[in-house]
């Protein structure tokens, strides 16, 4: 998958913005503070409908503009196709688009224009809450399976239901009568989202585990479980399986959930724990690395994208590379010679210089 040309209007601090941009990598160099990371977020909404630092959609219109519009032009399965986006700052749906035809859900767009995005959070992502983690797994997923992007978005939307009903219980006892219907649903959607997971996982663990070789020599070994509600001791099993292991969880936290008005069982607490030679690295992982299994993870993910959909994804890289020394930049570059590729840096000279080179200033090309 390639972006062939990026065109802005209103998005961020870009009044206006028409780049074309190099099959291979792309060098987007400027101070901070002038755009850069601005131009990835674009790319990344267009492929996947959201925003990586924001989820208010007025937040990413400029200042003082009635709308943003975004739009790029992609080559993806051997097809060039326009993908278009345009968001209101008053309260209006936003528009989307492909190749000129309005489309009514962004599961329509699914699929046309793949990204994995790597920023500085990323680095320390083993070292950050479950939540970071689970983000991590989610992300990769809404992209690769819509009937996953679907089945999360239900389940999100049944735990604010239960959350309400359980806060509510004290004024309003009757609510507690929904509990059942709230956990019959969740089960069988949560059973989704376990097993395809942790299914993932066990892929992502095996790519992963062959980078982070060769970034340490051979001498580290990086292994990932899966760690879910204590009743589901397969996560990788079949889903009935695991929806009956979800309602034994349920029914055996049904008083304490009452008692503390909390949903405290389900996959929304899951995590997956990253060890090298045996060792959690929360504990016992150094910075470096902490950086060098985050970075495998990221490029396993790529390698996944490929695997699955027989095409590698656009690669995101926002200002990664400048937190890595020499060493650990070159490797990354050496790993990555294939595929479109967008790195963004303030200095040019600190990374090799591959591809084509786009300069930023306070939102405008040079």
């Amino acid at each position: 998958m390639k972006i062939l040309e990026l065109s802005l209007n209103g998005f961020r601090n870009y009044e206006a913005f028409n780049c074309a941009f190099d099959p291979g990598v792309n060098l987007i160099v400027g101070q901070n503070a002038q755009g850069k990371t601005n131009l990835l977020e674009a790319i990344c909404y267009l492929s996947r409908g959201s925003a990586f630092r924001t989820r208010k959609e007025a937040e990413l219109i400029r200042f003082g503009a009635e709308f943003a519009d975004l739009s790029a032009r992609v080559e993806s399965y051997g097809r060039e196709q326009s993908l278009r986006a345009v968001l209101f700052a008053a309260r209006r749906p936003r528009q989307l688009f492909l190749s000129g035809v309005k489309k009514p859900s962004r599961e329509e767009l699914d699929g046309v224009l793949n990204t994995v995005l790597f920023c500085p959070e990323d680095l320390l992502v083993l070292k950050k809450g479950a939540a970071e983690r689970r983000k991590l797994l989610d992300d990769a997923l809404c992209q690769l399976r819509p009937k996953y992007a679907k089945a999360l978005e239900e389940y999100k939307r049944l735990l604010a239901q239960k959350a309400a009903a359980l806060r509510d219980r004290t004024d309003r006892p009757e609510m507690l009568e929904l509990i059942p219907d709230y956990n019959e649903r969740m089960a069988q959607t949560g059973a989704i989202l376990i097993t395809t997971r942790a299914k993932y996982l066990r892929q992502l663990e095996e790519r992963a585990a062959a980078h982070h070789e060769a970034f340490s020599g051979g001498s580290e070994a990086l292994s990932l479980s899966y760690q879910t509600v204590s009743t589901v001791t397969d996560p990788t099993a079949p889903a009935l399986e695991v929806y009956a292991r979800l309602k034994d969880h349920q029914q055996s936290h049904y008083r304490a959930e009452v008692e503390s008005m909390q949903c405290l069982s389900g996959p929304h607490k899951d995590d997956f724990e990253a060890a090298l030679n045996g060792l959690p690295m929360k504990a016992f992982a150094s910075q470096g690395q902490t950086r060098t299994a985050a970075i495998s993870l990221k490029l396993a993910e790529r390698d996944l994208f490929e695997a699955d959909t027989g095409e590698l994804p656009v690669l995101l890289l926002d200002d990664v590379l400048s937190e890595l020394d020499p060493g650990r930049q070159d490797f990354v570059l050496n790993r990555i010679q294939s595929g479109q590729v967008f790195i963004t840096c303030c200095e040019q000279d600190k990374v090799t210089h591959i591809g084509k080179t786009i300069r930023i200033e306070q939102g405008r090309l040079l």
